[in-house]
């Protein structure tokens, strides 16, 4: 197959019949020696990603326009070809000749669909000619029912538009200082605004590897919600933390710099490799232990612990939009029983007084408020601890009143939002 950009598209077409048909995470669709981007150069790599990404935040507007030139829906891998068209031309504004054309060419080349090239050739110039008024007509993609209806329950139906239209708005990206104390200063040579809890939040998609700072790892990317955690200790200076799922260590770099002596535990090896490779990067030191928390032995105890518990990441969505089509309100009884295993065997690690920070980047209750109540009701040694508002930066109306800090992807929309993310303070009495 021939042409300028055909390769970044076809392979987006690609992704998206692994995402939407095979149900497979794009993370691990991008992942491996037989991903539709294995074989791209660098910037094509980039591209296809990127346009997969536009394409699932927006697949429902993308749909509804499309349908409007579409007697009967056609094979997945020819409406993934027209959806890839559509974004182009509407979305991005992409100049309709070329985009028209690749969307022909991707479809002539299969060979069993390649008599409907004809069909995407009509219905993309369609969508060329009328599409974009169609396409202001529509709105933010909806969040599927298993998700839209525990959040109309706990925040109450006005959380759920404003939470789809941040989905919409995607992410921007945020930094966070090995050194706090210099945000002021790194927020102008960056031209970044420093958030009120200490991120800095970049303009645009600048190449992250070629920033000022990234090489003498003055800063790691983190979202502003993901950081959030590690904080709520306060001072850890000199004090034994140790951090449970700590892949990809953003928050083990956070403890690290904090002055804390740090136990960074994963299960996967492969990603705790990542780790290694971000503490190198930063010149801090954490001891790394490859184990599932639940059969580690060990004598140790510590200060502190924080746990990024396994879950949905229905707080990502904004940055991961294929989390809704591979999730699809799955049994998670076996997710939230093991959340429940590792905040007992978190307690059983935790000196006498210390700390324990539970948290899950979920829009799930079952995940976050709810654990903790559970965990408060099964052991009578554990309270659950205001945090420092004021020092944190965080709004007053984030604290939920059983305790703990919910934040919502819709917060801080004017400035770009936030992940959505739960936490909690608790010590061990």
């Amino acid at each position: 197959m021939s042409g300028k950009g055909i390769a970044a598209r076809l392979a987006a077409t690609q992704l998206l019949h692994a995402v939407l048909f095979d149900k497979r995470l794009l993370s691990e669709a991008l992942s491996g020696d037989t991903s539709p981007i294995a074989r791209l150069i660098p910037a094509d790599r980039a591209r296809a990603q990127s346009m997969t990404i536009g394409v699932l935040r927006h697949l429902q507007r993308l749909d509804a326009v499309l349908d409007t030139f579409l007697e009967k829906s056609p094979p997945p891998k020819v409406r993934n070809a027209l959806r890839l068209a559509a974004y182009e031309m509407i979305a991005e504004g992409n100049a309709a000749h070329g985009v028209v054309n690749a969307a022909v060419e991707i479809v002539r080349g299969n060979p069993k669909y390649g008599h409907l090239a004809g069909l995407v050739n009509a219905v993309s110039r369609k969508v060329a000619a009328q599409g974009a008024e169609l396409w202001q007509g529509q709105s933010p993609q909806k969040l599927p029912s298993w998700l839209a209806k525990p959040i109309a329950k706990n925040f109450g139906k006005e959380a759920v538009p404003l939470i789809e239209a941040a989905h919409e708005a995607g992410a921007p990206i945020d930094l966070t200082l090995k050194d706090p104390s210099q945000g002021a200063e790194w927020a102008q040579k960056l031209e970044a605004e420093l958030l009120p809890t200490g991120s800095l939040r970049l303009p645009g998609r600048p190449q992250i590897t070629g920033l000022t700072g990234f090489e003498t790892g003055d800063w790691w990317v983190q979202d502003a919600a993901a950081s959030m955690p590690a904080r709520l200790f306060g001072d850890i200076n000199g004090k034994a933390v140790l951090d449970l799922c700590a892949a990809p260590g953003g928050k083990t770099m956070q403890l690290a710099a904090g002055g804390a002596k740090v136990t960074a535990l994963d299960i996967s090896g492969a990603r705790m490799k990542r780790v290694d490779e971000n503490l190198l990067r930063t010149n801090l030191t954490a001891t790394l232990v490859v184990e599932d928390v639940l059969d580690w032995q060990t004598d140790k105890t510590f200060d502190a612990v924080l746990l990024d518990a396994p879950c949905t990441a229905t707080g990502t969505i904004r940055r991961h939009p294929d989390l809704p089509h591979i999730k699809a309100g799955a049994d998670l009884t076996e997710l939230f029983q093991l959340q429940a295993d590792m905040i007992d065997a978190a307690l059983k690690l935790l000196k006498p007084s210390g700390l324990l920070v539970y948290g899950t980047c979920s829009l799930l209750p079952r995940e976050g408020e709810t654990q903790i109540k559970l965990a408060l009701e099964r052991h009578a040694d554990l309270q659950i601890v205001d945090p420092d508002l004021p020092a944190l930066g965080l709004e007053a109306d984030w604290v939920v009143p059983a305790g703990g800090i919910r934040l919502r992807p819709d917060y801080w929309a004017e400035r770009g939002g936030m992940d959505g993310f739960y936490m909690a303070l608790l010590r061990k009495t």
